[in-house]
């Protein structure tokens, strides 16, 4: 099995690209659960992952983001989460081959921890366990929590996902350009928080940046963090035109951010919203020329 920490030791990783806008290309309107893709299109879903492996991927992510028993209670799928994250894993390693990294992605509960919310702490923190364990069944080779907001939130994933599976735990928060989240956490909260947590990475993803608020933010993440950088912006900031959201950073720009950002302390490279196989293709070949 592929080892994070190992890899890193080499040189830069380079991730993949967006999951949710790639499938929504490939299938027009998927419909609410892009985790139910996974049984219904698992075609697809492979096919996802092995067009990023093509590309120069290190790390593929799982179509599993919205995938912990919480999240697919409003759709009517908590009892088929188990299967779903899974099936998730397989897919991805199926499609990319055996010698990339599988990287279990897991995203909010769409709930908020007490005494914000109603959620308590040790619910959450079973809730991620028990999806970080299935996407170790599956053969993911380490979870991420991605696009969190909430510290609270964040912490009880990284927990549940260190108590159900014996790989690397990563985390990445969602920056607005204040290079703050939405529920207002700053880069050395997170990452001080994180840390102590055992994340064996931290970094940012999606969120809403440009790429050189991106570029700064990086230099943030890395004055401060003694663990990996993760650097996973979207393709731009988000534009709505016709009624569509538009991304409009070229794959040649998202390369020449990439060589950027790794001068400027991250480890693990890649995309998020609006970005695709080509945009990736060109930051590894901006990376390994």
């Amino acid at each position: 099995m592929p080892d994070l920490l190992a890899r890193l030791s080499d040189r830069p990783l380079v991730a993949d690209g967006a999951t949710g806008t790639e499938l929504q290309k490939r299938l027009g309107n998927p419909g609410e659960c892009y985790e139910a893709l996974n049984q219904t299109h698992p075609d697809v879903v492979r096919d996802l992952a092995a067009a990023y492996a093509a590309a120069g991927s290190d790390i593929i992510t799982t179509n599993s983001f919205g995938g912990s028993r919480l999240k697919l209670a409003r759709v009517g799928l908590g009892s088929q989460a188990r299967a779903l994250s899974i099936t998730a894993a397989r897919l991805a390693r199926e499609g990319a081959g055996s010698d990339v990294l599988i990287a279990g992605s897991m995203g909010s509960t769409g709930r908020l921890i007490e005494p914000l919310g109603d959620l308590s702490e040790e619910e959450a923190v079973e809730c991620f366990s028990e999806q970080a364990a299935a996407l170790a069944e599956g053969g993911a080779d380490l979870i991420l929590v991605e696009t969190m907001m909430s510290l609270e939130e964040a912490l009880a994933a990284v927990r549940g996902a260190r108590q159900a599976a014996d790989i690397p735990v990563a985390c990445t928060f969602a920056f607005v350009m204040s290079h703050r989240t939405m529920f207002g956490v700053g880069v050395e909260d997170a990452v001080r928080s994180l840390e102590q947590a055992g994340a064996a990475a931290v970094g940012f993803n999606c969120g809403e940046l440009t790429l050189e608020s991106a570029l700064t933010l990086v230099e943030e993440f890395a004055a401060v963090a003694s663990v990996p950088v993760i650097a996973q912006p979207n393709a731009g900031l988000p534009e709505l035109v016709a009624g569509e959201t538009v991304f409009r950073e070229t794959p040649e720009s998202m390369g020449e951010y990439a060589r950027r950002f790794v001068a400027a302390g991250a480890a693990i490279v890649g995309g998020c919203c609006g970005s695709t196989p080509e945009h990736i293709r060109s930051m590894v070949k901006a990376l390994r020329p």
